[in-house]
């Protein structure tokens, strides 16, 4: 089996496994993943000095990033707010116990995703940042499609079965207005 396969498997154990686990291991992924979202920040900028990249900022950049960041947190909130009233966490070892489709997630599979993206994306216009908005937003964006792509949605494929695969086919990724699924 591959190591794909694995860590599909894995996650789906737990997913399905003991709720004391789930609830255990919840905060401490969700604050891995938090902490690599925070040092993508702090080394963009670190980058930025080291290089000797310019700021790219302007009134109207710090107001359009500072307002990109404010749609994405609220996106993110709201998308979270979804998640735990239907008795789960955006960390996929603890999810809801049934496929949430309504609010952000009639319009999105992933709108907790596309909230933060265009938090990071806001950043680092506001920060006039161009390693944070060119180069390490772009990359944190495909690794995540790629995750989703080879990770969790085939475990939920794996644990919801049909009503999964039904809602991938018919609700874009990230971006409503997509007719494919990017």
């Amino acid at each position: 089996m591959s190591l794909t396969g694995r860590w599909i498997d894995l996650v789906f154990k737990v997913a399905t496994g003991d709720w004391k686990i789930r609830l255990l291991l919840a905060p401490v992924v969700g604050g891995l993943y938090l902490a690599f979202v925070i040092s993508l920040v702090f080394f963009s900028l670190v980058f930025d000095r080291f290089f000797g990249i310019p700021a790219i900022c302007s009134t109207l950049s710090k107001i359009a990033g500072i307002a990109l960041v404010i749609a994405g947190l609220t996106l993110t909130v709201i998308s979270i707010g979804y998640f735990v009233r239907a008795r789960g966490t955006p960390v996929p070892l603890c999810p809801p116990v049934r496929l949430v489709t309504t609010g952000p997630y009639r319009f999105a599979r992933n709108p907790m995703f596309t909230g933060i993206f265009a938090q990071l994306a806001g950043l680092g216009v506001a920060m006039g940042s161009a390693t944070l908005t060119f180069i390490f937003t772009p990359l944190f964006i495909a690794v995540n499609v790629w995750e989703l792509r080879k990770v969790e949605e085939p475990e939920l494929e794996k644990r919801l079965g049909e009503e999964y695969v039904r809602y991938k086919r018919q609700v874009p990724m990230f971006f409503p207005w997509l007719k494919r699924h990017v």
